[in-house]
Order: C-alpha cells, then sequence, then structure tokens
C-alpha cells in the first residue's frame, strides 16, 4: 500500500493513558480479529467485542485518525490501537480496495480535506472602531494591572526574600490571580512558577534573577510603542496578548521536510499543553507547535515522534520565531526515508549550542528555554551530571532521575545526539537519537 510500518513505540505514544496502551498491546494478536485489511493508508479490522455484532475499527493513518462502532470514550480506543500495532507487525494483510464498512467515512475525510481553504485570508473586523477601542481598554487594563505588579516586585525586593520558602504559593498564586484580572496571562504564567524555584540551596538566586527580567518586562511594556516590532511582539506575547490564527496564517509560510524531533506533555491542572517540536531538514529551522486540551479530551494526535512531513508552517511574530501553526489538513506525516533520516539537527557541539541559546536571548531576554541538539555522552563529575562532547566541553543536565537513568541506559556510556531545552539551570534532555558517521557529515 505505499505506507512504511511505523514502530511499535510510535502507535503507543497515542495512547490517552497507560491503561489504554496495556489494553491495546493485548489487542495485538490475531484472535480477536474475524477480518483485518489495509489499502492506501487506511486500515480496517472487524474486532469481537462483547456484543454480537464485532466492532468496526477504521484508522486513516494520514492524519491519524480514528473511527471504531465500540462505545470507549477514548481516543484512539483500544481497537484502533491494538489494529495499529497488529499491522506495525505485520499482522495486516494489503487489500487491493478499501472495505465496504470504511469506504463511507474515507471518503468523507477526503471530501472535506478537499473542500478545505489552502490558506486563511486574515479576517477583518466587521467593526474596526470597536475593535481598536476595544483594543485599547485592555492595553490599559493590561498596564494597570502591571503598575500594581512593579509596586509588588518592589516591596519584594526592598523587604527581602527571606521566609518565601516557607509558604511559596501563598506568597505567589494570589499575585498570578490578578495578573489574570489584569488580561496578563502570560505574565501570571510566569509568576505561578516560582514556588518552583524555591527549592535547593540556590533559590535566592534564582528566585531573584527571575524577579528582575519580571521586572525588566513591566518596563518594556511602558515603551511598546518605542520598540522594534520584533521585540514588541516579544514582550507583547510574554505579557500574555492573543494573536488570532487566523492572522498567523495569513503570513509568509516556511516550507521544509519537518521532522517531529519530540513531543512533550505538561499538565497544569485541568489544562494539558503539548509541545510539538520540529526542525527543517533544508532550512535548519526549529519550531514548537503547541496544542492544548482538558485534561478529560484527547490532543492532536497526529504528531509521532520521529515522523516527518512536507508542508508549509507559519511563524507567530516575534524574534527568534519558534512558536508555528501548521494549517488544517493531511500533512502526510509519514516515517523518515533515506533522504529526511539520519541527518544532524542544530548544533552539534556544547559550544555552538550555547552560543546558538545567546543569541536567542540576545533577540528575547525573557525566553526561559531554548531548543538544541548536542552530540554528547552522559558523564558525571564532582556529584553532577554533564553531557560531555567529544571537544570535552561540557554542559549540566537539568533532569529527573528518571530520564538521566533512561539517558544511561540509552546510551551505554558512549556519545549520542540529544535534543533538549536549554535553559539557565543546563539542558533538560527529551529525546535521543544513536550517533553515526552520517550524522556528522550531514549538512
Amino acid at each position: 500500500m505505499g505506507t512504511q510500518r511505523w514502530r511499535a513505540e510510535q502507535v503507543l505514544a497515542l495512547a490517552p493513558d497507560p491503561g489504554s496502551q496495556a489494553a491495546g498491546r493485548k489487542l495485538s494478536v490475531s484472535a480477536p480479529w474475524s477480518s483485518r485489511g489495509c489499502a492506501d493508508q487506511v486500515v480496517w479490522g472487524l474486532c469481537r467485542g462483547s456484543g454480537r455484532n464485532p466492532y468496526q475499527t477504521i484508522v486513516d493513518l494520514s492524519g491519524p485518525a480514528y473511527k471504531c462502532s465500540c462505545p470507549s470514550r477514548k481516543f484512539p480506543c483500544k481497537h484502533a490501537l491494538g489494529l495499529m500495532l497488529l499491522w506495525t507487525a505485520g499482522g495486516v494483510p494489503e487489500e487491493p480496495q478499501v472495505a465496504d464498512f470504511a469506504r463511507p467515512w474515507i471518503e468523507e475525510r477526503i471530501a472535506k480535506t478537499a473542500a478545505a481553504p489552502s490558506r486563511p485570508v486574515r479576517a477583518e473586523p466587521k467593526d474596526p472602531e470597536r475593535a481598536a477601542r476595544t483594543a485599547q481598554e485592555r492595553e490599559l487594563r493590561v498596564a494597570g494591572g502591571l503598575d500594581e505588579f512593579e509596586m509588588w516586585l518592589d516591596d519584594q525586593v526592598r523587604s527581602g526574600l527571606a521566609g518565601a520558602e516557607a509558604d511559596p504559593y501563598r506568597r505567589f498564586d494570589p499575585v498570578a490571580a490578578r495578573l489574570v484580572d489584569a488580561q496578563a496571562p502570560g505574565l501570571a504564567r510566569r509568576v505561578r512558577e516560582l514556588p518552583v524555584m524555591v527549592t535547593g540551596t540556590r533559590w535566592p538566586e534564582r528566585l531573584l534573577r527571575e524577579l528582575a527580567m519580571l521586572r525588566l518586562l513591566v518596563q518594556a511594556h511602558r515603551s511598546l510603542r518605542d520598540l522594534e516590532p520584533a521585540m514588541a511582539a516579544n514582550v507583547r506575547r510574554h505579557v500574555g496578548y492573543p494573536v488570532a490564527r487566523a492572522d498567523v496564517l495569513a503570513s509568509a509560510p516556511v516550507s521544509d521536510t519537518w521532522k517531529i524531533v519530540a513531543v512533550r506533555d505538561r499538565d497544569d491542572e485541568q489544562l494539558i499543553t503539548r509541545r510539538i517540536w520540529l526542525w527543517g531538514s533544508g532550512t535548519g529551522r526549529r519550531a514548537v507547535v503547541l496544542s492544548f486540551a482538558p485534561t478529560t479530551a484527547g490532543l492532536d494526535g497526529r504528531f509521532l515522534a520521529g515522523m516527518v512531513f512536507d508542508g508549509p508552517l507559519y511563524f507567530y511574530p516575534g524574534s527568534p520565531p519558534l512558536r508555528a501553526l501548521v494549517a488544517d489538513g493531511d500533512l502526510g506525516i509519514r516515517p523518515p526515508d533515506e533522504t529526511s533520516s539520519g541527518v544532524q539537527l542544530f548544533g552539534d557541539t556544547v559550544t555552538a549550542a550555547l552560543s546558538d541559546r545567546a543569541d536567542a536571548i540576545a533577540k528575547d531576554p525573557w525566553l526561559q528555554t531554548y531548543p538544541v541538539a548536542i552530540v554528547g555522552r552522559p558523564a558525571v563529575a564532582e556529584g553532577a551530571r554533564l553531557l560531555v562532547d567529544d571537544d570535552g566541553a561540557s554542559v549540566s543536565l537539568d533532569t529527573s532521575d528518571d530520564r538521566w537513568y533512561t539517558l544511561l541506559a540509552i546510551s551505554g556510556g558512549h556519545a549520542v545526539q540529544v535534543f533538549g531545552e536549554l535553559g539557565p539551570e543546563g539542558l533538560d534532555p527529551i529525546a535521543t537519537e544513536p550517533f553515526s558517521v552520517q550524522q556528522t557529515g550531514a549538512a
């Protein structure tokens, strides 16, 4: 059918929870499936259930998208996961055409994709004067909230940080709530993260550094109209001004073959944020696509680490441009072939990675982390966890015990290409690729 088989771990990454992974594995054998087949990026099957009729399960690999007649509210359900796992293992035969029960849903998806506009046109407000007045009112409300926030920042320095470790959430959460009321959600998020810094022996240094950066952001907001457009966009983004999706999609696209380097989820109480890191094989551009969903709903499951797709990305305003959008529709996500795999990512040395981050911070002083890829081996020196490259340069690894031991197990003490987010405390490793001669020689 012309579609390269996925790896089992790529399928399992789509599961909504560990329980669904386990249930999917149980259905990844032939016994429960009375019929199964694949053709034209579609996999289908009939799975025996508790009722008289088998469940009709369909997977469109180009999405991926799923449809199943089972009553499960999970997405994808265990039947779709089991069918895909069976397909990855070669247990689903190729057929000349899609099964009759699967064809209507597939044809409906094709029709919707064909009818979708290829490039959204920027939507002009119905009442420009009212829109301008609303924007001005928001800016005034934000400015008032930031004035109050600046007084609070000054009080923290004037009275000292002693005692902040006793109950940091009580100290900082009310301030974050007031910033939300002032329509500055970006600043509120930064303040809400302050309690995490109040740990270890160096917390006063870290906390004071972050408070200083927040005060600088407040001052930059006062001079918003005097800043260069890129810097002004950075300030607005960090404060929390929204940018319309249509406006982003109306900007100039960057087309490339994009490799999905890593996918990371973050659970913020009732909201899950998915960060999808991409790298352009031709442009060398790095990008992050954000996806949001309530904890009870599913996230965008099209992006699987290690896969690639061709097409345009639309970047949000600001510098360096990192956050991007992908247009709706079929992206043609697929496993990498010889021309799109085994290539080097951004920087392959510690020095290059540190230099890249320094350049990025010069453009955006409030940037917390920056995506880098370093070829190196994990090591320990004087109790510190490090990643050491071939030149002997090293960077601290700012990660959990679980990920540290995973990195040790994957590398076996040898050089691997580590992708992660480089921040003031070091590199937080997210994904790895085996190091090879082909990678070093790639352009």
